[in-house]
């Protein structure tokens, strides 16, 4: 595959591409027409002499400080130098390579003043498999992912580290020789174009809205499969009750939930028996109002970064009238603000998860499964203790849902005097997921296990699906097993299409 970049912006799907796989890329000749045309405004302000931030001045607080002609170039090579101070483990490739296409986006839309070529020095990093050793610390989302973006950038003038293929960190002059590539010496503007975006935190986002919407679908599972191992009800996700509270995301959910417990011997079970309960827990009832919930701020976050994609997020930027202009379009606090609502959304889904598992497991609630789905408890401790590893997510995921967009600190001698935070509000938002799909893990072997002890009872074609993707590792309910693999497979399961893909050529697509 091959992902063109035009100067008119990419789509989602273009990073994705290039993020997790290998997909080309390539800048489109109307791509380096832009950025010629706006080099040339550039060039003139510098024949012409007069001071513009970034291009004949310092950066931040040293802002009023005027550079010579004969420094200029300088300039920007200890721009990046100064600015390439992060700490702490590396990112993951697919993050470094979402930001470095992204940063390549932005130069693209042609307002950034840069030179063709320092566009495609970019272009061939990421062509050529070179991946930016960039710390996990450094940004606070202020004139974007200045820490972050230098640590690319310094890859460009052949400093720095790039990651190894084992993840070893490697001197970053020897690993462009290896690739054939020769650094690249900065002009005017060069610098601060190349570092001044939220290109690290908007990577960040597609990448999680891409598997949010996954995990969100597969909650829609796990929570049908729960409450069909529970002997729920089906009635509270009939269409008409969700038309009369018309969220959409609502909708959605109830109608994923209640195509999945149809064609169920299990649900067939009871549907007719009047001891049964009048109504299911709220965990139960109520899984499409929180699902749905999280599905309608997930369109939120998409509709943000939808429009951050489309956005110049330098400074200064270059109109097309001449004037280069100070802008404070660098800011995270969009992607700040929808990351954090986000990892909120995400929390509460895993939370009432946890609470199906809780119902399952508990022989006084779990209508007639044995205690902590062991044919033999006592002896044997069954599911206790995937529950407690669940509860503690649960509690890792209440802490990182706290708002990392509203903890602003000043920088740069009070130049940079409030900041986003958007780097650690998506970067959390990740592990937020990642702990999502150990929670629907551990949801789904639950499930799976009441399905089986519900024998000689059929399940639904959903049940039925899940009980093969797991029964190879998870095998038969009975003595106790080491677990830990098993949650691995329930891990693997959740993550991955196949059991989603599985299920929807037997009952037709999800929603």
């Amino acid at each position: 595959m091959t992902v063109t970049i035009p100067p008119t912006g990419i789509s989602p799907a273009d990073v994705l591409a290039v993020a997790r796989g290998t997909a080309k890329v390539v800048l489109d000749p109307a791509t380096l027409e832009a950025m010629a045309t706006s080099r040339s405004i550039v060039d003139g302000i510098e024949a012409a002499g007069r001071p513009v931030y970034g291009v004949s001045t310092g950066f931040g607080a040293l802002a009023n400080t005027f550079v010579a002609p004969e420094r200029r170039a300088e300039l920007q090579h200890a721009l990046i130098r100064s600015h390439a101070a992060g700490i702490g483990a590396p990112m993951p490739r697919e993050v470094v390579r979402a930001m470095m296409l992204l940063r390549v986006r932005s130069l693209a839309l042609g307002h950034s003043g840069v030179r063709p070529l320092v566009a495609s020095a970019l272009v061939d990093l990421l062509n050529h498999e070179v991946t930016p050793w960039v710390p996990e610390h450094g940004s606070l989302g202020a004139s974007g992912d200045l820490a972050p973006l230098a640590h690319c950038a310094l890859v460009l003038l052949g400093e720095g580290w790039v990651l190894g293929p084992e993840g070893q960190r490697l001197p970053a002059a020897e690993a462009l020789d290896r690739a054939g590539l020769a650094p690249i010496e900065l002009a005017a503007k060069e610098g601060l174009a190349l570092i001044n975006g939220t290109d690290g935190m908007l990577g960040m986002l597609l990448l999680a809205i891409h598997d949010a919407a996954h995990l969100f679908t597969m909650a829609d599972v796990t929570a049908a499969l729960a409450i069909e191992a529970m002997l729920g009800s089906d009635r509270p996700f009939l269409p008409e009750l969700h038309a009369i509270r018309p969220h959409p995301g609502q909708g959605r959910s109830a109608a994923n939930i209640h195509r999945l417990l149809q064609d169920s011997a299990v649900m067939d079970s009871h549907r007719e028996d009047v001891d049964h309960a009048v109504q299911d827990a709220y965990s139960m009832r109520c899984a499409p109002q929180v699902a749905g919930a999280a599905r309608d701020t997930l369109e939120f976050v998409r509709t943000v970064a939808g429009r951050e994609l489309l956005s110049v997020v330098d400074n200064p930027v270059v109109l097309p009238d001449g004037r280069v202009e100070s802008t404070g379009n660098f800011h995270g606090a969009p992607l700040g603000f929808a990351a954090d609502f986000l990892a909120i959304a995400a929390a509460e889904v895993g939370a009432i998860a946890e609470r199906r598992v809780d119902r399952l497991l508990d022989v006084t609630r779990s209508r007639d499964l044995p205690a902590f789905l062991s044919p033999d408890a006592g002896v044997n401790s069954g599911l206790m203790i995937a529950q407690y590893t669940a509860a503690g997510i649960v509690a890792e995921n209440r802490r990182l849902a706290a708002p990392a967009s509203v903890d602003s600190l000043p920088t740069s001698g009070m130049q940079e005097d409030h900041v986003s935070m958007g780097w650690a509000a998506t970067k959390k938002l990740r592990t937020v997921l990642d702990n999502l799909t150990s929670l629907l893990a551990v949801e789904l072997l639950a499930a799976v296990r009441g399905l089986q002890l519900r024998a000689p009872l059929t399940p639904s074609p959903a049940g039925r699906a899940a009980i093969a993707a797991l029964g190879e590792i998870a095998g038969e309910p009975g003595p106790d097993v080491f677990l830990a693999p098993v949650m691995e497979a329930a891990r693997e399961v959740v993550a991955t299409p196949a059991l989603r893909t599985t299920i929807e050529q037997a009952i037709g697509d999800l929603d």
